[in-house]
């Protein structure tokens, strides 16, 4: 459903290396003439090599540099492309925590063959076949002996201190990432996290008196290019960073989405009915990609991954989300991707200008959307009608899989036992009336014994 796209992306401006732009939906890379010499040294040293061999940065081709956006282009590459973009704020904690220990080990690598990472952003990290994956080519410069690693500072506001904030105060507190593009502040991570952390040396050190630190430095406009810091200094310092970040858990708790599978009135056999349903629908419409919207664990999403379907798996609940990034690492699953997403307030269009991060709208569509025991939440917990729903879903994909659960069912009067019942338009038949407008409906189906339906829907082409 999305156009192809060409032009400059519109996320790799700032950095004077070299851009990525797009071609007729192929994205490339322009490598400026300033970056030569580190572009030579990655490739020459053999870094580039191992670092693509070990699956921890992304491996491109060199192509004809006419396609050059300017004429300070040194080189044109074209990396290899990536399913889905995510960013740090959609992430679980162990998909954060990952992505930073691969940004740790990169950097290690990178020593060995006399290179450093000269920024450690979040954003330059992507999850590709279930693994974190470093896609900026660009962030590679020469090491200088005695030259403090420069992305440090960095690395603790885009890792370090989230990763903090939600293990020790609250691990919703990942959400400062979509308010900080750049970075939580370590000043605010200092005020926000408990006083007990100051007596643990990894966030003391690189927190709390990283923080003082740098106010030190400001007051007094300390020129930080001045400091020096030994090559042995330097991997002690990472290795420290390294510690703290594989010491910083949180145990996913039991929540209602966490353990909604442990407590939900579906029976067993009408349980595996509903799934039996779920595979002859995705049969039916050969499906090549799958949003399943509120996943929860991914029990649905691993019917579509085992068919060799890319799958994203969104929830809102980052118990859920964790749980099934969890299963995806042990199990190696490559085809499905878990991701925290509010449904009801989905990422927005973020950073300069309102386009270095794109929404969750602008990102590619999947030709196939889950719904499943989802409608009633939107509908009665959330207020959203009917035609909003359907409208929303019709625009992203062209094959919906939907489950209606009736007001009888005790998910619903559960959800109704706090509130009046104002959804006097909450029924099958308004419901198959409105989608029917925005979908036809080529299969309904009762779910097992329950009384709950599962549709197969195709999307009526909307001007």
């Amino acid at each position: 459903m999305n156009t192809l796209k060409s032009g400059a992306e519109e996320s790799s401006f700032r950095d004077p290396g070299g851009f990525l732009f797009w071609e007729e939906g192929n994205i490339f890379r322009q490598i400026n003439a300033e970056y030569k010499e580190n572009y030579d040294c990655l490739i020459s040293s053999g870094l580039y090599k191992r670092l693509t061999e070990e699956n921890l940065l992304i491996p491109h081709t060199e192509v004809s540099s006419e396609k050059a956006g300017i004429s300070s282009a040194y080189k044109i590459i074209k990396p290899e492309m990536l399913d889905f973009i995510t960013y740090p704020y959609e992430w679980s904690f162990s998909q954060l925590k990952d992505a930073a220990l691969t940004t740790i080990n990169i950097q290690k690598i990178a020593l060995e063959y006399g290179m450093s990472l000269k920024d450690s952003s979040a954003y330059n990290i992507q999850f590709m076949d279930g693994r974190p994956i470093l896609i900026d080519t660009l962030s590679f410069e020469k090491y200088e002996e005695g030259k403090p690693w420069i992305a440090y500072r960095q690395f603790c506001q885009h890792f370090l201190a989230p990763l903090a904030l939600m293990s020790y105060k609250d691990i919703r507190l990942s959400q400062l990432l979509k308010v900080y593009i750049d970075g939580i502040p370590l000043d605010l991570a200092s005020s926000l996290l408990p006083w007990r952390t100051r007596f643990k040396f990894s966030t003391l050190m690189h927190i709390h008196l990283h923080a003082g630190s740098q106010k030190s430095f400001s007051d007094r406009k300390v020129n930080v290019k001045n400091i020096k810091m030994s090559r042995f200094g330097l991997t002690a310092m990472i290795d420290s960073l390294e510690n703290a970040v594989r010491n910083i858990r949180w145990k996913p708790k039991g929540t209602e989405w966490g353990d909604y599978y442990s407590i939900t009135n579906y029976s067993e056999e009408s349980f595996y009915d509903k799934k039996k349903l779920v595979e002859e629908f995705l049969t039916k419409i050969d499906s090549k990609t799958v949003w399943d919207l509120g996943a929860n664990t991914g029990v649905f999403s691993r019917i579509a991954s085992e068919k060799g379907i890319k799958t994203i798996a969104f929830d809102i609940d980052p118990a859920a989300v964790e749980k099934n990034y969890l299963h995806t690492k042990e199990k190696s699953e490559q085809n499905i991707l878990p991701m925290l997403i509010d449904l009801t307030n989905p990422s927005p269009s973020i950073g300069w200008d309102n386009q270095e991060r794109m929404s969750l709208k602008e990102r590619k569509h999947p030709d196939t959307v889950f719904a499943l025991a989802l409608i009633h939440h939107l509908v009665i917990s959330n207020n959203l009608p009917f035609y909003r729903i359907a409208g929303f879903f019709n625009s992203i994909c062209e094959n919906l899989i939907i489950e209606f659960v009736p007001k009888s069912d005790s998910q619903v009067q559960k959800l109704l036992a706090a509130r009046e019942d104002i959804f006097v338009e909450y029924t099958k038949e308004d419901f198959e009336k409105v989608f029917g407008e925005y979908f036809s409906i080529e299969r309904c189906e009762c779910a097992g014994q329950s009384e709950r339906f599962l549709y197969l829907m195709k999307a009526i082409l909307k001007f």
